[in-house]
């Protein structure tokens, strides 16, 4: 389901006074494809609840370039929203999630094995607030960028 951010920080209260552990994790989907399916569904694994944090269609441009996204945010969310796994869809303008970790305070961080501890962006936020860090290992040969070079 999509919320707005306001909506997924009062679903983050809400759900930790019912006990309910919140996980988070976000990109840009963009090709959604059998990596980002299994990653995913390891995420929920980790919780009760998965709030996937979707970058909006200028953060992206601004991250991947002008001949991004090949997919409005909208559909994206949609794409996202039908998945098992994926509880709630939230989208973000900023670069990084750290504001909307901030405003959601899951009780895990999700984000692939490609990252190191150091560099998930909230991850230190999510640790002092007595939450954990997980990392999913990627399903090798499957990414966007090399559908990208596929296509092109």
């Amino acid at each position: 389901m999509l919320v707005n951010r306001k909506q997924a920080a009062a679903l983050g209260v809400r759900l930790r006074r019912q006990r309910r552990k919140v996980v988070f994790t976000n990109g840009v989907f963009d090709i959604l494809h059998r990596g980002h399916v299994t990653y995913l569904a390891k995420a929920k694994t980790f919780g009760d609840v998965l709030i996937v944090g979707l970058n909006s269609d200028r953060s992206v441009r601004r991250l991947k370039g002008p001949g991004r996204p090949l997919q409005k945010q909208d559909d994206r969310a949609a794409i996202l929203s039908a998945l098992q796994a994926v509880d709630y869809v939230v989208v973000f303008g900023e670069e990084t999630p750290g504001k909307l970790i901030r405003e959601i305070e899951p009780d895990v961080l999700v984000k692939g094995a490609d990252y190191k501890i150091s560099e998930i962006v909230g991850a230190r936020f999510v640790k002092s607030i007595g939450g954990s860090v997980r990392r999913v290992r990627l399903t090798p040969g499957r990414s966007s960028s090399e559908l990208l070079k596929k296509l092109g």
